[in-house]
């Protein structure tokens, strides 16, 4: 059994087909199918099934998966390691970011920045970015996809992730000043029952604020009627500002984008209960694998704003 059988396994499974596989790791098609057959051959068993348009793993292909992709993590990890003590620090780091949190500066803590005076030090550490929603990068970082994120935090985190907090802050209801919850607000604040039968304006199932939102409503007792979903809280509030609805942000997102929509939103803060919205940087607690992930860890927790998530 050799590595590149192995790595040319993974690559079909996760591309999904022997061509793009190959396309993947600059080899032919041929030459691919080739190697996995040759595996296949050596174990005694068909790993792929290749009669659907997309090609999937067998239930014996499933279970040989999860060790070929540790193989080939082991493997990296030596070389890694091995470099390291070249003097000269070199490796990847697969970052993950909510959406927006590349263009936003939290706290004073701007991520660009501090990625970009990492890689001037480490000029050989390749840093790969991805932005997703904070469940699927916490489920990346238990398998190992992820090296590090910034998520946002609707409760604890999984067992397994460590967590520092960059933002806690109240999530409020982002109106058109002519809105009729104006009329119902005491002091600046409604209850959240008051948005029982309202369009809300909310970020997309699996980030943190949506589960929070949801969560806080059915203990109130009824489902969030979202109507509009953006990635972005900016967007949210450019919508609300049109008079789509209500959204449902926190309250630097509100009063950022309020000024550039004239004015024209007025923020409520959510109470009975009040809500809050985190953002936080998150990795393995038992560290990431690699020594330039682990040096760059410990880069933006000492740039870093906050404190560990209980």
């Amino acid at each position: 059994m050799e590595l590149a059988q192995l790595r040319y396994f993974v690559a079909v499974v996760e591309e999904g087909s022997f061509t793009g596989a190959g396309a993947r790791l600059h080899v032919s098609q041929p030459g691919v199918s080739a190697q996995v057959r040759r595996l296949e051959r050596e174990l005694g068993q068909r790993l792929l099934d290749r009669s659907g348009r997309r090609v999937t793993p067998t239930e014996t292909g499933e279970a040989v998966l999860s060790y070929a992709r540790a193989a080939l993590a082991a493997v990296e990890g030596v070389r890694r390691t091995a470099e390291e003590f070249s003097g000269l620090l070199r490796g990847r780091v697969a970052l993950g970011l909510i959406p927006g949190a590349a263009g936003a500066v939290v706290n004073g803590f701007d991520v660009v920045e501090a990625l970009g005076n990492f890689h001037d030090e480490h000029p050989r550490v390749e840093i790969a970015l991805s932005e997703d929603t904070s469940e699927r990068m916490l489920a990346a970082l238990l398998r190992g996809e992820l090296d590090l994120a910034v998520v946002g935090l609707g409760g604890e985190p999984p067992a397994g992730i460590s967590c520092q907090v960059l933002l806690d802050e109240p999530l409020v209801a982002a109106v058109r000043a002519d809105d009729p919850l104006l009329a119902q607000s005491v002091n600046g604040g409604i209850p959240l029952a008051a948005l029982r039968d309202r369009a809300l304006i909310s970020l997309p199932r699996g980030t943190g604020l949506r589960g929070v939102l949801e969560r806080a409503c059915a203990e109130a007792g009824f489902a969030p009627r979202v109507e509009f979903e953006a990635a972005a809280p900016a967007v949210l509030v450019r919508l609300a500002a049109r008079g789509l609805g209500v959204a449902v942000v926190p309250s630097g997102a509100e009063s950022g984008a309020g000024s550039r929509a004239g004015g024209a939103l007025c923020a409520l803060r959510i109470t009975e209960p009040a809500l809050n919205g985190r953002v936080a940087l998150a990795w393995r607690t038992a560290g990431p694998a690699g020594p330039a992930a682990r040096r760059l860890l410990g880069r933006l927790r000492a740039e870093a704003p906050g404190r560990p998530a209980p």
